[in-house]
């Protein structure tokens, strides 16, 4: 099986799904991923529940492009200049969150995981949807992530618009990064890249 691209009639009704609170499996450029609104508290709960997902474990949103994100976190020079040089790519950037952003999505802290895959789908789905859509993998919590739509869960795919790119890249997640304290959270996709720009841009 290989990757194929997703029609824009299927975004869309997907999109709809999202504003109406619902689920969304969409591929990206590692895994297949599980989409809702980000900011809406009952819609964040169901990707909570597909999962078995532990509320206290923070999710991360998934926005169009670096200008899409800016209703949702204050960035600083720093941040900014580490986005424009990884954003599109597998490189989730952790940042100070504005009140947009539900409680329910970060166990209530002060800050949120931002992505702009490097995959048209999960951007053309939160584009259409005019909001930024949860960004998590579509597997439940403790097992393996799914690189095909037939990996998914089936009490996931049963509750969810299902968007169909065929067999996803793979390999290793994100790597999630605070910049402004200079660490990164967990190590995966372009991780090597990540520790060479925080080195030199100490």
């Amino acid at each position: 099986m290989t990757a194929r691209p997703v029609d824009d009639e299927a975004v869309r009704r997907a999109a709809v799904r999202l504003r109406e609170g619902g689920l969304v499996v969409y591929p990206t450029e590692t895994v297949y991923g599980l989409g809702a609104d980000a900011t809406d508290p009952e819609a964040i709960e169901r990707v909570f529940a597909a999962k078995g997902r532990d509320r206290e474990q923070p999710l991360s949103m998934a926005v169009p492009d670096l200008d899409a994100a800016a209703p949702y976190v204050d960035l600083t020079d720093r941040e900014r200049a580490f986005a424009e040089a990884f954003l599109p790519g597998p490189v989730t950037l952790v940042a100070a969150r504005t009140d947009r952003v539900p409680d329910t999505l970060v166990a209530g802290g002060d800050r949120v995981g931002i992505r702009v895959p490097d995959h048209d789908v999960p951007r053309r789905l939160a584009a259409a949807a005019e909001r930024p859509v949860t960004s998590t993998s579509a597997n439940l919590s403790g097992e393996g992530s799914a690189r095909t739509v037939d990996g998914v869960s089936g009490s996931i795919r049963a509750d969810a618009v299902v968007l169909d790119g065929g067999e996803t890249p793979g390999g290793t997640g994100s790597t999630v990064v605070d910049v402004s304290a200079g660490v990164v959270h967990r190590e995966g996709a372009a991780h090597e890249a990540v520790a060479r720009w925080l080195a030199e841009h100490g």
